[in-house]
């Protein structure tokens, strides 16, 4: 067996070329990472490995043993607005979902960002959010949250 931290919390994942998102959806349960493409062209899928963006999709559990896995259920400390983190508040205020399904990778490659560029240039915020896909087209209001949420007014 390997070890695998997710969301802070040590745990025991299968040897072998599984991926990484079917061991959170399946075998931990944590929904919130989503199937998209199943191909890393979406970002559906985005999950944190040591503070950075990777597509789960793609990555295999046995690519981050050791390492310390952060899915969107791992970012905010409760259920009200407050204790959301402060990318997850920044998208709410500028309404920047519609149905909500490749939110949760928008937030973690935002983060992501922000672990790397604490104060982005647009050109940067473009480019981190270019692998992702949005059906619903709010765009504008994904990059109005990631600029909210540099600055810090989230």
């Amino acid at each position: 067996m390997l070890t695998v931290t997710v969301n802070g919390v040590e745990r025991e994942a299968p040897q072998g070329g599984r991926n990484l998102l079917s061991y959170l959806r399946f075998d931990l349960g944590l929904t919130g990472t989503k199937y998209g493409c199943g191909e890393g062209l979406c970002g559906a899928c985005t999950v944190l490995v040591d503070g950075q963006p990777f597509r789960s999709c793609m990555t295999t559990v046995g690519a981050v043993a050791g390492g310390a896995v952060t899915t969107i259920e791992g970012v905010a400390v409760g259920d009200t607005l407050e204790s959301l983190h402060p990318v997850q508040r920044a998208f709410v205020e500028e309404q920047a979902m519609q149905c909500g399904y490749c939110i949760p990778g928008f937030v973690m490659s935002t983060i992501g960002l922000l672990n790397r560029e604490p104060h982005p240039s647009a050109g940067q915020v473009r480019e981190a959010l270019a692998e992702h896909m949005c059906r619903c087209g709010t765009y504008q209001r994904i990059e109005r949250a990631v600029e909210r949420a540099a600055r810090g007014d989230a």
